[in-house]
Formats: structure tokens, sequence, C-alpha cells
């Protein structure tokens, strides 16, 4: 599958979607998950790609739950790949995962703390895929043409970026919505805007981050007003026992009244642009 050709596939030029678990916790929920979304995203022409992350290296405490085990786990997205036959995304930690990922997934995903790798990012793009790097909680958004750059010298132009917050104090994030367009200058590719992580409160008490789910649905209008291509979320049936980032995701049954309020403002976007 060509992801770019997907991702601009929507008759309707509506935005494309990257969603999902934050972690692969089993089979019957990635799966219920993925039906449910994509039976949302079939209505209402919207490109979409499953995402779970098949393992959680990026934990404050040591005993946060990282996953069922990696390949287990790679197995379970591919799974989803060919049951509804839309592309997944997962990400990567160390150059030596992407080409085990590679196997699995569409799309690899850099962790924005790991944005400025360029052994990961080398690693990635070397495998051919498309590769979607998140802007460091730390970085101004013109500082990620950089990243892209080092994933196009290494042959690659299959990148996407996404934005997902700054750091504001020790304990929050802010999502500054002029970095939307701005991303999108420097980088000369598709802007994603996560609006899930985008709310978390990183290192909340107790070692567990926390996050503004209601927040929600304000954060995404925002992205998909400035120009935004891409959403990117994550959801789960029951956040309250999610296993990671629960405080910060969308109820899974709340998503296609959020995607249906989302999908009207972009064609009035695309109506005011026209």
């Amino acid at each position: 599958m060509n992801i770019q050709n997907y991702i601009k596939s929507s008759k309707s030029n509506n935005f494309f979607l990257l969603a999902g678990p934050c972690v692969i916790e089993g089979e019957d929920m990635a799966l219920e998950i993925a039906e449910k979304m994509v039976e949302s995203t079939s209505r209402l022409d919207i490109p979409y790609v499953f995402k779970g992350s098949y393992r959680k290296a990026n934990r404050t405490r040591i005993d946060s739950f990282t996953g069922i085990g990696d390949i287990k786990a790679l197995c379970i997205l591919k799974k989803v790949r060919e049951t509804f036959g839309i592309p997944v995304v997962t990400d990567i930690h160390l150059p030596s995962e992407a080409e085990i990922a590679a196997e699995y997934v569409d799309i690899l995903q850099i962790p924005a703390f790991l944005c400025r790798q360029t052994d990961l990012l080398e690693a990635a793009a070397k495998t051919g895929k498309t590769i979607n790097i998140k802007k460091g909680q730390f970085l101004s958004p013109e500082a990620m043409k950089y990243a892209c750059q080092k994933v196009r010298d290494n042959g690659n132009h299959n990148v996407m970026v996404t934005e997902r917050g700054t750091t504001f104090g020790y304990g929050d994030l802010i999502v500054d919505m002029r970095s939307i367009p701005q991303m999108g200058m420097a980088c000369a590719c598709p802007v994603v805007l996560d609006i899930t992580h985008s709310l978390q409160q990183p290192n909340a008490a107790g070692g567990v981050s926390g996050g503004l789910p209601q927040l929600i649905s304000t954060i995404a209008k925002g992205g998909i007003a400035v120009g935004a291509d891409g959403i990117f979320m994550e959801t789960h049936q029951n956040p309250s026992i999610a296993k990671s980032d629960g405080a910060n995701m969308l109820p899974l049954k709340d998503a296609p009244a959020l995607l249906e309020k989302l999908t009207v403002l972009r064609m009035a976007v695309n109506q005011i642009a026209d």
C-alpha cells in the first residue's frame, strides 16, 4: 500500500486519522477498537490508520506496564491490517527495532523524546516505510525540518510530522496552533495534530501521567480549523482501566460523535479555503 496516496484518498478532501489504543493489551481489544473505528471512518470518508504501540519504552516508573511481548503485539497489529484492510502504525525506540517492526506495519513512528536521534531516524528511513515524526516537546515547529531532512537524506521522502504539545512548566503541555501551518511550511509534508497526548500532564502524582480529556474536542476542532492534515488520537473501550495513558484517552464510544463534528468543520474549512 502506498500510504501517501492512501491518506489523500478521501473524495471529500477530509482529514486522515491515526487512532487506536496507547499500547496493544490483547488481540480482542485491538480488533474491537479497529472494527468500531473502521465503521465510523468509512461512513465519514476518513482515511484511517490503526495505531497501537507494541511496546512502551518511555515510562516514568519501573513497574509501569510496557507490553505483552514484542512479536505477539506486532502479530496483532498485522492481524488488524489483514482483517480490515487498513494500514497500521507503531512507534520504535531503537535503530535495531526499525527493520523488525517494518515487517508488520505500514508507518513507523518516532516518539517525541527521540525525534533528534539521528541513528534512529536513519534506520527508520532505510526501511522505506512512511515515517511519522512526533515533534519534541522541547523543539520549535521550524526545527522539525532537520528531522525530516535526516529521513530524506536516506532516500525516503515518505515523511510526516505530528504536533503533540510543548512543555509548559514541569507538569503540563500547551498546544500552539501556529505550529500547524509553521511545520507545514518548514517541513513540506503532511502535519498531524495529536489531540490526546497534547492534553497529557506528565509525571503527575504517583509517577503516573495525568490528563485533561474533557478538552480533546476543543484541541481537535482548533487543529482542523487551522489546517491540520491529519488527527492522531488514542482511544480505549474503558480508559479508566487502560494499562497506559488512560488519563488522556478518548472513550471509544465517544469517537463517532467527535469524528462527525470534525468532518463538518473540515468541510467548512475547505469551503472557506476555496
